[in-house]
């Protein structure tokens, strides 16, 4: 007889495990199925371990340049290997917590690949669980206690929530020796005297920092006509400044033609201006985006609506299936871990029958971690002007910031889109040191619908970065003070 519950997750990142949790808080019996890693890309491929190394790379860049502070620092060296090491041990040590909150929380864990047998309206959607046909790439942690046989489960609402991959382009597939994905760059065996990254977008330029900044000759190929495509122009131009006066090459309305394997790593043949330009470094980074986990679920068998390789949902996530909803990657734009926990709480209290309000989608932060930091939220200049609004932007930078000259972080730039009849706060970008902790602040506001006279008579703390966000706010009405 088959095991039964109230909600069964699909997929253990983020999106599903904060669903889970939740759904047990609410007093439903819980279970999540997890072929590979409790915490998902994110916590073991993505956001946390990438994060790990580019700490590694700042405290690197701080010693090599320690005589800017006033300090001796012998020739600084380091050991990638031991890099490597402490990131995935950040992973491992978050991915057992994972665990322990789930065992917390009375949710079980059947480790395995579902596939949704059964839906509809007649009863209870059925998930059948095999073994996985993805190899495990690291041993798991101690998994916590709970169901964990294959077999078939039923239950009366069934939440996937199986995450994205790297998209792979035609002719172009990483090998995991010369050609990598993001699953190669964070664990490299020895560090490659040079690189290209194909791609501009957070990854992309997340691994470009960290490679620059332990000292490999480092090429940047964008298709697009600017760096960082989905950032506010003007940020982004800001942004190419400093990584280009870092060392790192960058190419836009670049294509990548060709790419040939050699001996000791690769010819890659780059189309631009009408013209070729071949390009040689030891590895290629393929980071041209990433899709949703949709095959193998047997969705389109049971009526699911996929459009495009992502789940159609409606703001409670929703599908066109009674019993069968899609959160986080899966379910579409923008792909952040953040956006799929907040939908994983949506979704479950949409299910409880309590009061839930559909996500505001341009109200979910991006940020890109990077040196220097870029974060924004909100409309660019271009899409607000798009909209056919009158707006007011204001702009400060940190040159003018007593907190940012003091940590010798001058290089930077926060600006700020409001609509020019009502106030509203439209839109905010900023690059430069720790704008991703700063960033929040303007999250809280547009959701608060506050308008720039609430924001102009708030008082910020002294000396302090988040000022820069003040005085944003007063340029675009021509009061700002310290410029």
């Amino acid at each position: 007889m088959a095991d039964t519950y109230d909600i069964l997750v699909i997929g253990g990142g983020p999106g599903g495990y904060v669903a889970a949790i939740r759904a047990a808080q609410l007093g439903f019996k819980t279970a999540v199925v997890e072929r590979e890693h409790l915490g998902g890309i994110c916590l073991n491929w993505g956001c946390i371990p990438t994060k790990a190394l580019l700490r590694s790379a700042e405290i690197f860049h701080y010693a090599e340049h320690g005589e800017s502070y006033g300090l001796t620092i012998e020739k600084p060296g380091f050991d990638i290997g031991a890099v490597v090491k402490r990131s995935r041990g950040v992973s491992a040590q978050l991915n057992g917590g994972v665990g322990f909150l789930l065992k917390k929380n009375k949710v079980d864990v059947i480790w395995g690949e579902a596939k949704i047998a059964k839906a509809g309206k007649d009863g209870p959607v059925e998930v059948e669980v095999g073994a996985s046909k993805k190899p495990v790439v690291e041993p798991q942690n101690p998994v916590p206690k709970g169901v964990l046989g294959h077999g078939t489960y039923k239950a009366r609402h069934v939440i996937v929530a199986t995450g994205a991959r790297p998209r792979v382009l035609p002719g172009i597939e990483p090998d995991g020796e010369r050609i990598w994905t993001y699953f190669e760059a964070m664990k490299p065996k020895a560090m490659p005297r040079s690189l290209i990254v194909m791609g501009s977008g957070a990854i992309g330029i997340e691994f470009a920092s960290f490679y620059r900044t332990m000292g490999a000759e480092v090429t940047v190929v964008e298709l697009l006509p600017q760096v960082l495509p989905v950032e506010d122009a003007e940020i982004a131009a800001v942004a190419r400044k400093q990584f280009e006066k870092q060392g790192m090459k960058i190419l836009t309305d670049a294509k990548v033609a060709k790419v040939v394997k050699l001996g000791d790593g690769v010819e890659v043949t780059v189309e631009i201006g009408g013209k070729s330009e071949v390009l040689k470094a030891e590895r290629l980074i393929s980071a041209v985006g990433v899709q949703g986990n949709t095959e193998g679920l047997n969705l389109e068998g049971v009526g699911v609506k996929v459009e495009r390789g992502i789940i159609a949902v409606d703001g409670a996530g929703r599908t066109n299936v009674e019993g069968i909803y899609a959160i986080g990657d899966v379910a579409g734009a923008p792909m952040l871990a953040h956006k799929a926990e907040h939908e994983g709480t949506i979704c479950v209290e949409a299910i409880k029958g309590l009061e839930t309000h559909p996500m505001k989608k341009t109200q979910i932060p991006g940020c890109t971690y990077c040196q220097p930091q870029v974060a924004s939220v909100g409309l660019t200049e271009a899409k607000a002007k798009e909209s056919g609004r009158e707006i007011k932007v204001g702009r400060f930078k940190f040159q003018a910031n007593g907190k940012a000259i003091a940590l010798g972080e001058p290089e930077g730039l926060v600006k700020t889109i409001f609509d020019a009849r009502t106030g509203e706060l439209l839109g905010a970008h900023m690059v430069g040191a720790e704008v991703t902790e700063l960033i929040q602040g303007f999250v809280i506001a547009m959701g608060l619908e506050t308008t720039e006279e609430e924001l102009i008579h708030s008082v910020f703390p002294h000396p302090t970065l988040s000022e820069m966000m003040h005085e944003s706010v007063l340029d675009a009405y021509g009061r700002a003070i310290h410029m």
